[in-house]
Formats: C-alpha cells, structure tokens, sequence
C-alpha cells in the first residue's frame, strides 16, 4: 500500500552546526544521524525502499532557526534552508515534498516565506519546532501568518522544540527531558494555547498537525471538556468544547509511537481523516513504523486513510 510519511528531518550545511538538537545518544548514534540528516540519496532512499515509503515530505529538524535570536538571520537561514530544500525536492519530485521553514521572530516575514514556498517552491505547507525565543503562536502578533496560513490552505505541523525555561519540576531528572518527555509537554501545552486562546476561532480554517500520536491530546479530550466547563463554570455550545475544535483543526500522525493500541485510540478519538502515517526519520525506524501500519488491527479502509489518503487531501499532493 502506499506511504506518504510526513514527519522526516533533514539540515543543512549552515544550520547543522549550531541548529540541530542533541538528545542523549551516544557519540556514535548521533554521529549516524547527523549523516543521515544530511543525506537525500543513497541512504534515505535505499531507507524508503526498504520501508516502502513512497514519499517523505522533508523538514529543517529541530530547533533550525527557533533557536536563533538575531531576527534578520533567522529569515535568512530559512529562506536558505527553503532555497536548498527545493532544488533537492526538484531533483526527485516523485519522491520527496517539503514543509516550509519559517522564522517566527517576525510574524509577517514568515507569512511572507510561506507564501513564497507554497507557491514558488510547491511546498506543502510549514513544520515549526515549537516555541521561538519564548513566543508561541497563540499571541496577537501571530495574527497576520495565521490569515496567511488560512489563505493558502495549507497546514501547519507543530513539531516539538526545547522549553523556553526549566521548570522545577524536571530538576535533578535530566532522563525527563528532550523527546522521552518534555518535549511532548511543551508540544502539547503550545497546541491547548492555540485552543484555548482563540486561534482556531479567529481563523477557523487553519490547520494543525501534531505528532507523535498527538501529544497526548485524543485521550483527553474528554476531561478537556469537562474540565474547562467546571472550572469556568460556563456551558459551551457543542462546536466550541475543546475535543471539537481539536478535531476540526488538528490532524495528528504515528510518527515516533510504533504501538498499535495508541493508534487505534487516537482513530477512535479524532476520527477515520485525521490520523496519517509518518516515521519521524532518523530518530525512528522505518521499517517498525511501517510494520505498525502494515499489521495494525484497522480496517482496509482505515489503512488506506492513514498511510496516504488523509496526507493527499490535506497536503493536496
């Protein structure tokens, strides 16, 4: 069956050095995925056809250029990170799509870059590495790249990215930290400040993709909504709870979850269009993920949505 994976990193010559997040591998496993990183031949290829992934849509991997301070070379970086993206998508179309890299330390030269990746370069919309020098997309200043976002049609994957602080609840734990997870924490809280704060309100037809089975947000829809409703102590019109807005406009992927029983939930909770496959590449391996998918107790139907139905209308690819 065919494979849209959406969750796959690569870097650049200028943002490996100083851009590429280091969790806790030993020297030698980062050192294999700092080449693959940069690899889009022979080794993510002969990866693809051993996983028989049909297609990846390729992103800067964490933090890129959330983590540069200096605005003007943050945009910089990115439009040189989009620029390098595109002539290698162009050499193998039928192979690899891509997700735009924005600086969001200005909120209107992002939607600048995205307008110019989606349709000069044919990107299939953006993936942000979490929050950007302490900011994160719920504030006002966001507004004009959200009405960008919605304009375009194109989604928004919200990849994790370091904490903006250290809370004192990870003190002395340092096994909590990065992707085992902190990452999901902070990924998670960024995607309920979306929610919570009225983007998806303002700009009704932007849209989400999380992760990871989805941060953990389709097994709690419901305490969301009870819990926002108690607390408050206002009723809420069915379209306006939390678990509605989250299924109206995040869409979540399996990358980095290989577990079957996470996925069935996440199906059950979201619904049938909102789950798609993905590998989180090179930090996973494709093979398991692909096995998940291949053997999962889902219908054909199902399957079908979620190695590329859902990524082709989303994506319109």
């Amino acid at each position: 069956m065919r494979k849209i994976a959406l969750e796959e990193h690569f870097t650049t010559p200028e943002l490996a050095g100083n851009y590429v997040a280091r969790p806790t591998q030993s020297d030698a496993l980062f050192a294999d995925i700092e080449r693959r990183l940069a690899d889009f031949d022979e080794l993510r290829l002969e990866m693809m056809d051993r996983a028989e992934i049909d297609l990846m849509v390729l992103s800067v991997t964490t933090p890129g250029v959330q983590g540069v301070r200096d605005t003007g070379e943050a945009i910089r970086l990115a439009r040189g990170a989009n620029d390098f993206l595109a002539r290698e998508v162009q050499k193998r179309p039928s192979r690899y799509a891509g997700f735009a890299h924005l600086a969001m330390q200005d909120a209107e030269a992002a939607a600048t870059e995205l307008e110019r990746a989606v349709r000069e370069l044919g990107f299939r919309g953006a993936l942000i590495n979490g929050q950007t020098n302490g900011h994160y997309l719920d504030e006002d200043q966001y507004a004009p790249f959200w009405e960008r976002v919605q304009e375009l049609d194109v989604p928004v994957y919200l990849h994790p990215g370091n904490m903006a602080d250290s809370p004192a609840m990870f003190a002395h734990r340092p096994e909590l930290g990065g992707p085992i997870w902190a990452w999901t924490a902070e990924t998670a809280a960024h995607a309920l400040r979306l929610v919570f704060g009225g983007t998806f309100t303002r700009f009704p037809g932007a849209k989400v993709i999380l992760g990871h089975m989805g941060e953990t947000l389709p097994f709690l829809l419901w305490r969301l909504d009870s819990r926002r409703e108690f607390d408050l102590g206002e009723k809420l019109a069915p379209d306006a709870l939390p678990s509605a807005i989250i299924k109206r406009n995040i869409a979540v992927t399996t990358s980095g979850v290989c577990d079957a029983a996470p996925l069935v939930a996440a199906l059950q909770a979201l619904g049938d269009d909102n789950v798609m496959f993905s590998v989180d590449y090179p930090y996973e391996d494709p093979q398991l993920a692909s096995k998940l998918i291949e053997t999962a107790p889902i219908s054909e139907e199902r399957r079908a949505k979620v190695c590329h139905g859902n990524a082709e209308r989303l994506l319109g690819l």
